[in-house]
């Protein structure tokens, strides 16, 4: 049977390309922003482009913070794409506006220091040691589009729970490329037009619901 996901629809991101790559890795997946179907399904995906600002107000529109936190707090999947990655820091830093976010990690989202920006295009990264999301496609390129990123990670592991896995990738500075911590992972690049690479991932993370 076919994991269920849902792609939270809250006015950003790609979601039809995001749908159909989660659909030709395996998942029977529904874009809504119903905050019954986002609570209930297996897996939630929360996408993000442009301004961290305007992604967290659509976000507040559809409770997409209480949702997100609902879902952690009972183990259930959350997999965050760009700035659905980026949102889960506690602050965003753009144009000098400090904006908060769902705080699920600590760090601050900021402005690479790089010399050529936005970050577009093929890149590799460092993956975590044991990763699960890039089982079999650690030394793959993926697709990224982005002008800010955590820069530091700051979480360690605390009581039971397993240290997070932390990715990392460089432009022009190191930065978090992806997390996976419990039941939330993200990524900053987009795995849905990363070609082969993003769908073994996709379908890596798939598996994760499986099991969860």
């Amino acid at each position: 049977m076919s994991p269920r996901v849902v792609v939270l629809d809250y006015g950003s991101g790609n979601l039809r390309s995001a749908e159909r790559a989660l659909e030709r890795a395996g998942a029977d997946v529904t874009v809504t922003a119903d905050r019954r179907a986002a609570q209930e399904a297996d897996g939630l995906v929360v996408p993000g482009v442009g301004a961290f600002e305007a992604c967290m107000k659509g976000l507040e529109q559809v409770f997409g913070p209480e949702i997100i936190g609902r879902r952690l707090a009972g183990g259930r999947p959350v997999l965050g794409i760009c700035v659905g990655m980026q949102i889960l820091f506690e602050y965003g830093v753009e144009h000098g506006v400090t904006t908060r976010g769902c705080a699920e990690w600590p760090g601050t989202v900021e402005r690479l220091h790089a010399p050529v920006l936005p970050h577009m295009g093929w890149n590799t990264v460092t993956a975590a040691e044991g990763s699960r999301l890039f089982a079999g496609i650690e030394n793959e390129r993926f697709y990224f589009v982005h002008s800010y990123a955590a820069r530091a990670w700051t979480l360690e592991a605390t009581g039971p729970f397993k240290p997070p896995q932390v990715t990392w990738a460089e432009h022009g500075e190191p930065f978090v490329a992806a997390v996976e911590n419990e039941a939330l992972s993200a990524t900053q690049f987009h795995p849905e037009k990363s070609g082969d690479a993003g769908a073994a991932l996709l379908r890596n993370w798939l598996k994760t619901l499986n099991a969860a």
